[in-house]
């Protein structure tokens, strides 16, 4: 996965503002959707699918 940063400028409100240009053919999709439900069970974000379906 590559990000490339651009126009890169001073801002009074935000500190600095940019544009960001991301491209994911490498990992894919898919591999990246994993990888942040990976990160978001690790953060506890994610609850089980049985509290999930009970609530339902």
């Amino acid at each position: 996965m590559a990000v490339t940063v651009g126009r890169l400028r001073p801002c009074n409100l935000l500190d600095w503002k940019f544009v960001l240009l991301s491209h994911n053919t490498v990992r894919g999709a898919a591999g990246a959707t994993i990888l942040n439900a990976e990160l978001l069970a690790s953060l506890g974000k994610l609850e089980p699918v049985a509290v999930a379906v009970a609530r339902a």
